[in-house]
């Protein structure tokens, strides 16, 4: 298809541009002339954008609608602002009729309104948004000539449970608009085929032609180092670098500058602030942030009067702004997706090259650092790992659904199963998915509040009074706000928060160092930690801000540069030595090994073991290891865990540590530990939410998030002492498994160290022990002291790591 298949008034205006339509952007316009869905794979300033709504204009022009035409869902609030407004140019330019309005959570309720009664010809939505519009009565009429559905960043969702959410939905629009076409827009998209059945009904891939953007300009991308290459032995921030950030900026014209947590972003503005002696203007966005907030952030660097940004995820998807033209990631990628994502934000434009910087924040961020950009070269992406829809998602769905109309079983059951997470969805676990809206379950069928819908004479399933109507559309959504832990002492003082991903892995008896002391765990009571000051040694250390693991093939790489001493000469002479000395005291692991080291160090007997399998496995072999290692009275201290290493450390030394990994540690200890922390009831609280079994708002107010903890707790309780198989306790438990413990890279770890396991007894500390050990320190002082004391700590460690005698 050429250019000259455009209608005169899009031609002229690519003319009046100085632009010709690109080939993928034309073949997308020739899928849609086929009737055929497509998925769009096209490197970040390629256009994906146009390409996805190209067919639609051209559509509009020639055949003018009044009625919902186009439906375009992202996975963010702030990118369909984003598209809005840069899709709003162009229709204005070409005087085309068409109107384009947002539908997020932030939208007026009367707009929302308006839009259900004349809806605009393109709606730009999210996931969350358009599950609401369906639970509507009026739905079926608002999409029966719904053309097509636009599916951008589809990477970033897809495998996930706002991914299982738009699925069910698109079944749901196509049995509404039996010839609604799919369209999903990606650039990072490592295996197209897993998200072409995603994209199909009934996972037909067949179904969705692959359109494949032309490569784009190579991205630049740089590593900057310490003067001297005095690379750092600990910490993951990078903020060792802000002075030459600072002189970034200021060669710049807009910079973004990336930070993998919200806690770190906020102490890199801090430290660019204090060095900003120009007083360029710089500013800040996260989700924490107050809409109001990152949108008057938002609208300053569209208009170019903010010279720097720091950011984390929240801006890593699509959006456009042309002046930005340099990226700085602080710490390591952790992906090659991710970082291209990012990278991508810069000249965002397919034919001038990205420019970037990646800040390491130690040695083994370093190596990351270097196999990210590796992968980047070789085009090799982070695959996504899709899973089987989770149940709780589909309740919900099906709520939706009840609240929109009344439905026969067995014609839903058709639609679910039409969409590809569901496609394996058996009789009988819909049927409990069914019972478990209509009743609550067995346990809890005496509460009329769980009996949200009923099944008639005629075989019909309808929602069983209007306030549940009412309660599924105030508390629907699949983005469950997570509470902080209050640390108390049992006379009521607070002594301050932790986040509940490190509270709900503590136990009573449990001890780590918090505000300078070291406290013991009495009891959990709701969102209250209650502790007590204690003589013993902290076990646990605390950790700050959520984490996101180093992706697999990643840490491939990393294992691979470890080994293959050829590519050693590429490295910096810092990091060079590091290994060489290991590589003379210890050993260098094969990639499928896995090196442990064991070896006294003042007085206490420390195992560290080198898996690479990220922080979350870590973190949970970790909790495991040490209740292993108290039973077989080896009286351990503690642990410590980063994306690269384990290292558990006791006053006994650890002679056999093949016992310790043996994989039953995930049928015994593994089980007794998810159950006896609060790991579980965490999970619970999540899927009870998703579910619909517990509110999070009521009409005139919100619980807070104490209220929803306590209200699920009294739920959990019940079930798990009356009926432990039921729905919800086993979508916790897969919850549980997968999504914080990562238990597929913790049983691949396993595996691996039965069957490989390096075992190196040492006289004392090693090279690559040192960046892991130092994380022991940090905790030890207060906040204001902690990097100076940090950096005085590793470096005595690493020079008795490096001694060659």
């Amino acid at each position: 298809m050429s250019a000259s298949a455009l209608p005169p008034v899009i031609a002229g205006w690519f003319e009046a541009k100085g632009w010709a339509p690109r080939r993928h952007q034309l073949e997308m316009l020739a899928a849609a002339r086929a009737g055929r869905n497509a998925l769009l794979v096209a490197p970040t300033g390629a256009g994906k954008t146009l390409a996805g709504f190209l067919p639609s204009l051209v559509d509009l022009t020639e055949r003018p609608s009044d009625g919902l035409h186009t439906l375009y869902v992202s996975p963010l609030k702030a990118l369909a602002v984003d598209v809005q407004r840069n899709l709003l140019t162009p229709i204005e330019e070409m005087g085309l009729p068409i109107r384009v309005e947002t539908r997020t959570g932030d939208t007026p309720a009367d707009r929302k309104a308006r839009q259900r009664v004349r809806p605009p010809q393109m709606l730009l939505t999210t996931p969350e948004s358009l599950s609401l519009l369906l639970s509507h009565e009026d739905s079926a009429l608002l999409f029966a000539n719904l053309s097509t559905m636009v599916v951008d960043e589809v990477h970033a969702f897809a495998a996930g449970k706002r991914g299982d959410l738009l699925n069910l939905a698109m079944s749901r629009l196509q049995k509404l608009s039996p010839d609604l076409r799919r369209v999903a827009l990606s650039a990072t998209v490592a295996d197209p085929e897993a998200y072409q059945g995603w994209l199909a009904p009934h996972a037909d891939i067949d179904s969705v032609d692959v359109v494949l953007g032309d490569p784009g300009a190579e991205p630049q991308i740089a590593i900057v180092l310490p003067e001297e290459e005095k690379i750092p032995w600990a910490g993951h921030s990078g903020r060792w670098a802000a002075q030459n950030v600072m002189e970034e900026i200021e060669r710049h014209k807009t910079t973004l500058i990336f930070c993998n947590t919200r806690s770190l972003a906020e102490l890199i503005f801090q430290d660019l602030w204090e060095v900003n002696e120009q007083h360029l203007p710089i500013g800040i966005h996260h989700g924490s942030l107050a809409l109001e907030a990152r949108r008057k952030v938002e609208a300053a660097v569209a208009d170019g009067r903010l010279r720097a940004l720091v950011c984390t995820a929240s801006l890593d998807l699509g959006v456009d702004w042309g002046d930005v033209d340099l990226v700085i990631q602080m710490g390591a990628p952790k992906g090659s997706s991710r970082l291209v994502q990012r990278i991508g934000r810069a000249n965002h434009q397919i034919d001038q090259p990205s420019e970037g910087i990646l800040v390491p924040g130690n040695r083994f961020e370093y190596l990351e650092a270097r196999a990210a950009l590796d992968a980047v070269a070789e085009g090799e992406l982070d695959e996504e790992m899709f899973r089987p829809g989770a149940l709780d998602v589909l309740a919900q769905h099906i709520m939706a659904v009840a609240c929109a109309a009344p439905f026969r079983e067995e014609e839903l059951l058709e639609e679910i199963r039409s969409a590809a997470p569901y496609a394996g969805l058996t009789e009988e676990m819909f049927r409990a998915v069914l019972s478990f809206i209509e009743s609550g379950g067995y346990s809890l069928k005496a509460y009329d509040r769980f009996r949200r819908i009923t099944q008639d004479a005629d075989g019909f399933w309808r929602v069983s009074h209007p306030k549940f109507i009412q309660q599924h559309r105030m508390n629907a959504g699949i983005i469950v706000d997570t509470p902080l832990y209050y640390v108390r002492f049992k006379n009521g003082r607070t002594l301050g928060t932790v986040e509940d991903n490190f509270a709900e892995t503590l136990s009573p008896g449990d001890t780590f160092f918090f505000s300078g002391l070291v406290l013991e765990v009495e009891r959990i009571d709701g969102i209250d930690l209650f502790v007590k000051a204690t003589t013993k040694s902290a076990r646990i250390p605390t950790y700050m801000g959520a984490r996101m693991a180093i992706s697999t093939h990643l840490a491939d790489r990393v294992r691979t540069f470890l080994h293959d001493r050829a590519q050693w000469d590429r490295f910096p002479d810092a990091v060079r030595d590091w290994l060489r000395v290991q590589d003379y005291r210890s050993a260098i692991p094969a990639p499928d090994q896995l090196l442990v080291e064991t070896f006294p160090h003042e007085s206490v007997h420390y195992m560290a073991a080198y898996s690479f399998e990220g922080w979350n496995a870590h973190q949970s072999l970790g909790m495991l290891i040490t209740k292993r290692m108290e039973n077989a009275g080896l009286k351990p201290l503690g642990f410590v865990a980063n994306d690269y290493a384990l290292a558990c450390y006791g006053l006994e030394p650890i002679l056999d540590p093949g016992s310790l990994f043996s994989s039953d540690i995930l049928e015994k200890e593994f089980v007794d530990w998810v159950e006896g922390s609060h790991l579980l009831k965490r999970a619970f609280r999540e899927v009870a939410v998703i579910g619909g079994l517990v509110e999070r708002h009521h009409p005139g107010k919100r619980k807070t998030g104490k209220q929803v903890t306590f209200s699920t707790d009294l739920i959990y309780d019940v079930l798990r002492r009356y009926e432990p198989d039921h729905l919800l306790l086993k979508a916790a438990w897969a919850d549980a498994r997968e999504k914080m413990t990562d238990v597929g890279r913790l049983a691949r770890l396993l595996d691996r160290a039965q069957d490989t396991m390096l075992h190196v007894q040492l006289e004392r500390v090693s090279p690559m022990a040192v960046p892991v050990l130092t994380i022991i320190g940090r905790e030890r002082m207060a906040q204001g002291t902690v990097d100076d004391q940090l950096l005085i700590e590793a470096e005595a460690l690493a020079e008795e790591a490096m001694r060659l005698d």
